[in-house]
């Protein structure tokens, strides 16, 4: 049912954009940069899965796995960083998370924080409520994550969700999918990074099926 649903609703979007391949950078650092443009790859780059789509917000009843952390995140795993118009870019070196913020993407100055939960591959961002002008582009490596080293079984998410008091065990209810796409490893074929674009704040979590 997941599957069929999912399918259904991919069909529907139009004006999709392609990945581009990350560097070879990214398997050195859990955090490179992965840029947006209109290739599955380049030279010596990652490959993605195929193309990011728009947000699927007719999510009703859908309910994901949320992805493991290899090891729990020890302590209060956060950051806190002011982006203004100029754009700018906020990582967490400790989950291999990057964000990047374009020019224009806010109007004026805001002090931004990220906060990891402990146990699952989950953000909760802040402000709240904070809408975008311009797409906030989202790297998570899997290097951190339950499936280092592992080829993909199921279909990866980035899920958001509206209740920061919703628990992250078992099957979670979600508001909506967002853009995202796979980034494997063009050497090994294995799966390496995710890439999501967001719109909005503010809980954030990478599922399966």
């Amino acid at each position: 049912m997941l599957r069929s649903k999912l399918f259904r609703s991919f069909v529907a979007l139009t004006g999709a954009i392609l990945l581009a391949s990350c560097s070879d950078s990214i398997l050195q650092s859990p955090t490179a940069p992965i840029d947006v443009a209109a290739s599955h790859s380049g030279p010596g780059g990652g490959q993605v899965t195929s193309a990011i789509t728009g947000t699927i917000s007719d999510v009703t009843n859908l309910e994901l796995r949320a992805v493991w952390w290899k090891k729990s995140q020890k302590g209060n795993v956060r950051v806190s960083k002011t982006i203004d118009p100029s754009g700018g870019v906020i990582s967490l070196p400790e989950t291999g998370l990057r964000m990047e913020f374009p020019a224009g993407a806010v109007d004026k100055p805001i002090t931004i924080t990220v906060s990891a939960d402990d146990k699952y591959v989950a953000y909760k961002m802040e402000p709240s409520g904070t809408q975008f002008l311009k797409d906030v582009t989202v790297t998570q490596s899997l290097g951190t994550t339950e499936l280092s080293g592992r080829p993909l079984r199921d279909q990866l998410f980035a899920a958001y969700i509206a209740d920061d008091r919703i628990k992250l065990s078992g099957k979670v209810p979600v508001l909506e999918i967002e853009p995202s796409k796979t980034i494997l490893s063009p050497i090994t074929g294995l799966p390496e990074a995710h890439v999501w674009i967001i719109r909005h704040f503010s809980r954030y979590m990478l599922a399966s099926g």
